[in-house]
């Protein structure tokens, strides 16, 4: 398991976080059916939404409430309405004073790490089959620096774009850039995912 604080976004009517509350993504996981894991999930989430409601959320507001993207602007009270009629409540006042239930409910989340939760400085170690180790220190802005490398295609001083870190899950380099040469996309773990992760 990752030892990983969850911080309270929590929005409150009159001061709205961007990120939704912890616990909201998670209903929007289960009533969507997906797991939300990667920026274009939100595409699919903002057609359910529409379909379910006949209300439209773009997947570029979606991706800023869920924390794919650092944005402070303020979601319009009709966008966390809409998000709230679509989880059965009536309105985000009522959806707001649902309590988070912590993680009894949502343990399998203890095993993500997502870049936007993370402060510049953090470092995160991840290894995966047959023997690969990568220490990657977080820079700001979803990249990374390779600060370690052991048997992997990744060398250290690489600049890396990483939206969130799963175990078990292949994980997703957005980008590399090595020498200030975009080397494109890359799949580390990709047929067991991710053996471990840690927050050093």
């Amino acid at each position: 398991m990752v030892n990983f604080k969850k911080k309270n976004y929590f929005c409150k009517t009159n001061s709205y976080a961007m990120k939704l509350p912890f616990h909201i993504v998670q209903l929007l996981k289960q009533k969507s059916g997906s797991e939300l894991r990667l920026p274009s999930d939100c595409e699919i989430l903002s057609l359910d939404i529409e379909s379910k409601t006949g209300e439209r959320i773009g997947a570029t507001t979606l991706k800023r409430l869920i924390g794919f993207a650092q944005d402070e602007r303020t979601p319009h009270t009709s966008t966390l309405d809409a998000i709230a009629r679509y989880l059965g409540y009536a309105h985000w006042d009522e959806l707001s004073k649902i309590e988070d239930k912590g993680n009894s409910d949502f343990d399998a989340l203890d095993d993500e790490v997502r870049s936007v939760d993370l402060k510049p400085g953090t470092s995160v170690q991840i290894t995966y089959l047959p023997d690969r180790k990568v220490t990657l220190e977080y820079i700001g802005d979803g990249y990374y620096l390779v600060i370690d490398s052991e048997n992997s295609k990744l060398q250290k001083g690489d600049e890396v774009e990483i939206h969130n870190f799963v175990l078990h899950h292949p994980l997703l380099v957005v980008n590399v850039l090595r020498n200030g040469e975009s080397l494109g996309q890359f799949t580390a773990g990709r047929v067991s995912g991710l053996s471990s992760i840690k927050l050093l």
